[in-house]
């Protein structure tokens, strides 16, 4: 059938196309259907919603990921992806060869696969799991497809969190401590999905995290570093669309996530990397035997990649650092590099640089580097090479002006902070979108209060954000005072 295409104002990620219902009947399309649209210079494949009034007759409209298309194009129902059975056999227990894992990551790659297949391929895998050779084989696929980026001969560190502590950010700490001991980092970070601040948007409030390609190259030649969000590259794009499916059910597959996060690390030329596994009550990861062999299957796959990996096994039962949301966050990492931070942070962040450095081969103590004020000149020079302000202060970031204290109810100790409640408060709060919105802990695990006392203060930009955080809070109570706690680094 013929069409003419026009542009449609409907955000989606997929490539998706607007049928008038007259028109998907007679091409014998449902929503959610796959089609193959021809033009004179390209083909592509568009995924059906059907309508009757948004679009006329005769007309296909095509959302964002296809408005390259333009005039009349020839449409004809797309055969059925091969990678559909291969799903099926997945949710039915059965072990999938290397080749079916192939055309599962190609058809995600191309978008030839609808939101329900995609959602059926999450919840196979979590329901049932990846084997060791799976995992492998979904690791090496995830890297073949999307950019890579090479840096010639020698060592190029990485350092990776899999996440679920609220806080913790210790990579705008590491990157300049390992790059100014004269190892590179080209180091990528991804946005928040469900927490109050991913890397990259605590590192934006200092500086731009979207580059090409081409000058991520040039900063880490200037600067030997670079804290960049992942998503600005095509590295190992099917993760992000995974990711996608995931998110609205929180489900995040042991095996899914080793072929993540080193997808992602092969893609950017990793070859060494520290891993840091926080486990506790909160965290992604709540035993610590869980942790332990969550560890030894990375190191597995890592040495397949030939990545020399060390893991890291964190206590993760309460925040890292002060700060929860981004301009709070961007403050602790101020405060650590001034020498006044948040204890914790700076601890967690100088052991990671020791192990990285270690394994990489490279001399230099990163408290030394840390004290002689090296750290905090390096970050200079990434903030400044990222178009950001060198000179930042604390002072120049203001958190949100509308807050609210909780008091502690009772004298003794702090003995929990809950990571997934406390976040839950600091993005009712209005973060990471507002990013001067968030939590601020007055005090923190092991620490003594009296009653009366503040334990956190929530900051917001708007009246009615910062309510919707209080009475959460309120509710939830994420903040427990007791008997005295105590905190653990096992190393790997």
């Amino acid at each position: 059938m013929k069409f003419e295409v026009r542009p449609v104002d409907i955000g989606t990620e997929t490539p998706t196309v607007l049928l008038h219902r007259d028109d998907a009947d007679e091409l014998g399309a449902n929503p959610l259907d796959r089609i193959v649209i021809r033009s004179d210079k390209r083909t592509e494949t568009g995924i059906v919603e059907v309508t009757e009034k948004l679009v006329d007759k005769g007309v296909l409209g095509a959302t964002e990921r296809l408005q390259h298309l333009t005039g009349d194009v020839d449409v004809s129902l797309a055969p059925r992806s091969g990678s559909v059975g291969c799903i099926r056999n997945k949710l039915e227990d059965k072990e999938l060869e290397d080749d079916e894992i192939r055309r599962i990551v190609r058809d995600i790659d191309r978008n030839a696969l609808n939101d329900i297949e995609l959602g059926a391929y999450v919840s196979a895998i979590y329901a049932n799991g990846l084997s060791m050779s799976e995992t492998l084989s979904l690791t090496e696929h995830m890297t073949e497809v999307g950019e890579t980026m090479e840096w010639g001969e020698g060592v190029v560190a990485d350092k990776h969190s899999i996440g679920g502590v609220a806080g913790n950010r210790v990579t705008p700490l590491v990157v300049p401590i390992v790059a100014a001991a004269g190892a590179k980092i080209p180091k990528t970070s991804s946005r928040a999905i469900t927490s109050p601040a991913g890397t990259a948007d605590t590192v934006e409030v200092f500086c731009d995290v979207k580059f090409e390609k081409e000058r991520i190259t040039e900063i880490v030649e200037e600067t030997n570093g670079c804290m960049i969000w992942g998503g600005s590259v095509e590295l190992s794009p099917v993760d992000d669309r995974i990711i996608r499916a995931e998110n609205p059910l929180s489900l995040d597959p042991e095996g899914q996530v080793i072929a993540s996060v080193l997808s992602k690390k092969k893609s950017v030329g990793s070859t060494h990397l520290v891993l840091d596994i926080p486990y506790g009550e909160g965290a992604k990861v709540q035993d610590l035997s869980d942790a332990r062999e969550l560890a030894e299957d990375f190191k597995r796959v890592s040495d397949h990649l030939g990545v020399r990996t060390e893991c890291t096994i964190t206590r993760g039962g309460a925040p890292v650092g002060r700060g929860i949301g981004p301009v709070l966050e961007a403050r602790d990492v101020l405060g650590v590099l001034n020498g006044d931070g948040p204890q914790d942070l700076r601890v967690k962040s100088v052991r990671l640089a020791e192990i990285l450095l270690e394994i990489c081969g490279v001399d230099g103590s990163p408290s030394r580097i840390l004290e002689s004020g090296e750290a905090l000149e390096k970050f200079r020079e990434i903030v400044e090479a990222q178009n950001g302000d060198p000179d930042v202060t604390r002072d120049d970031l203001v958190p949100g002006g509308k807050t609210h204290g909780f008091v502690a109810d009772r004298s003794g100790y702090v003995t929990h902070i809950d990571n997934e409640l406390i976040s839950g408060v600091a993005r009712r709060a209005g973060a990471p979108h507002d990013k001067s919105a968030g939590i601020y802990l007055e005090a923190g695990v092991d620490e003594e209060v009296s009653r009366g006392d503040v334990l956190f203060t929530i900051h917001a930009v708007k009246r009615e954000k910062l309510e919707e955080a209080r009475k959460f809070a309120e509710s939830q109570r994420p903040v427990r005072v007791g008997d005295r706690g105590e905190s653990l680094v096992e190393r790997v």
